[in-house]
C-alpha cells in the first residue's frame, strides 16, 4: 500500500502538472506491491502507467511525405524545466511575451523576435530550450534533418532549403536547425566548397527575408566555425555552459524532490556534479529513480555518488 508520503507526492505532482514525477512515484508504488506479492496490483498500476493513450512523453512523429527533410516532435517541457541562468531565462520569458503580442507589436510598425542563435556542449540545453519555447506558446517543433536535407548532387541542397523556408512561411512552428555548422560554416575556410558557400548563401537570404510568424532557432556546438555574416542575421545568441553549482542545485531538486529523501541534497553531490553537463545530471538523477524502483529501496547519497562517477568515467572513456 502507498505511504502517506508517496500520496503526498503524487498529488503535489498531479496539481503541478509534473508527469514524470507523477508516473515515477505511481512505478515505485507498482514495484513495492510486486514485492509484498501484490503482483495483479503492481500489474495494474504498470500498464495504466504505461499505456500510450495517457503518455505525455516527448516523440517523435514523422511529417507527411509533403516534407521529409522535418521532423515533429512532441513536447511537455514547461520553462521551470531549464535550469539556466538569470540572463538565457530573462531572454527566453522575452521571445515568449514578444511572440504573444506580436500582433501589437505590428501594429506599431516592430516585429517580435523570432531567429536565434543557440550554442554551446552538447547536453547544455540547447534543444530543449527549442522544446520549452514550442510549448510555452502552444507550438509545434520542427527539427530539421540535416542529413536528409544536404545532398552530393549540385543544387538539390539549395532547391530542398527553399522548401523548408516555405513550409516555414506556411506553417507557423518553432523550427530547430541542429548541428547547424554542417552548413553555417564559414565561407573562407580552406576545406569549404563552392556548393556549400552557396547553401550558405541561401540560408542567409531566407533567414534575412524571412517574415513569417515562426521561430527559427540554429544550434551547434562549434560557434567558432561558423561563419562571422550568420551572428548579424540573429535577433539573438545564446550562449550555453556547463551549469555552476546554483544550477547543479536546483537541478537535483526539480528531479528528485518528493522522490528522494530530503538528505541526499547535500553539499558534496553537488561539488561532484561540478563538471557535468545538464543532461548527465538529469541521467544521474533518473539512473537513481530507476534502481530505487528496480530494487525497491530509497535513493541513497551513496547511490547518487555511484552514478555520478559512472558518467564522469564515461567521459574518460572517450578521451582515452
Amino acid at each position: 500500500m502507498a505511504t502517506i508520503e508517496q500520496i503526498k507526492s503524487l498529488m503535489r505532482s498531479h496539481f503541478e502538472n509534473d508527469n514524470e514525477k507523477f508516473k515515477t512515484i505511481a512505478l515505485q508504488i507498482a514495484a513495492h506491491e510486486a514485492k509484498l506479492g501484490h503482483t495483479s496490483s503492481a500489474r495494474d498500476i504498470r500498464d495504466i502507467v504505461q499505456n500510450p493513450k495517457y503518455s505525455t512523453k516527448s516523440k517523435i512523429v514523422k511529417l507527411n511525405n509533403r516534407n521529409e527533410m522535418l521532423e515533429e516532435k512532441i513536447s511537455d517541457f514547461e520553462l521551470r524545466d531549464l535550469v539556466v541562468t538569470e540572463s538565457i531565462s530573462e531572454k527566453i520569458k522575452r521571445i515568449i511575451k514578444e511572440y504573444q503580442k506580436k500582433e501589437l507589436l505590428r501594429k506599431n510598425g516592430l516585429k517580435n523576435r523570432s531567429k536565434f542563435l543557440v550554442t554551446g556542449e552538447p547536453g547544455t540545453g540547447k534543444t530543449m530550450t527549442a522544446s520549452v519555447i514550442a510549448n510555452e506558446l502552444g507550438l509545434t517543433l520542427y527539427v530539421i534533418q540535416l542529413d536528409k536535407l544536404i545532398t552530393k548532387y549540385m543544387g538539390e541542397t539549395s532547391v530542398k532549403l527553399r522548401q523548408v523556408f516555405d513550409f516555414i512561411n506556411e506553417v507557423n512552428a518553432v523550427y530547430l536547425f541542429d548541428e547547424f555548422d554542417a552548413i553555417g560554416s564559414d565561407r573562407s575556410l580552406d576545406n569549404d566548397v563552392g556548393e556549400m558557400r552557396r547553401i550558405l548563401n541561401s540560408f542567409l537570404q531566407y533567414l534575412e527575408n524571412d517574415d513569417s510568424h515562426s521561430i527559427i532557432i540554429a544550434a551547434t556546438n562549434n560557434p567558432d566555425i561558423l561563419d562571422k555574416a550568420l551572428f548579424r542575421r540573429f535577433d539573438d545568441v545564446f550562449e550555453y555552459k556547463l551549469p555552476n553549482i546554483e544550477q547543479i542545485t536546483n537541478l537535483y531538486k526539480n528531479k528528485l524532490r518528493g522522490i528522494a529523501p530530503d538528505n541526499i541534497f547535500t553539499e558534496e553531490i553537488f561539488n561532484a556534479s561540478i563538471g557535468l553537463n545538464h543532461s548527465d545530471v538529469v541521467k544521474v538523477c533518473e539512473d537513481s529513480i530507476k534502481n530505487s524502483i528496480l530494487e525497491d529501496k530509497e535513493i541513497t547519497k551513496e547511490i547518487i555518488m555511484t552514478f555520478i562517477q559512472d558518467r564522469k568515467e564515461l567521459y574518460l572513456y572517450k578521451e582515452a
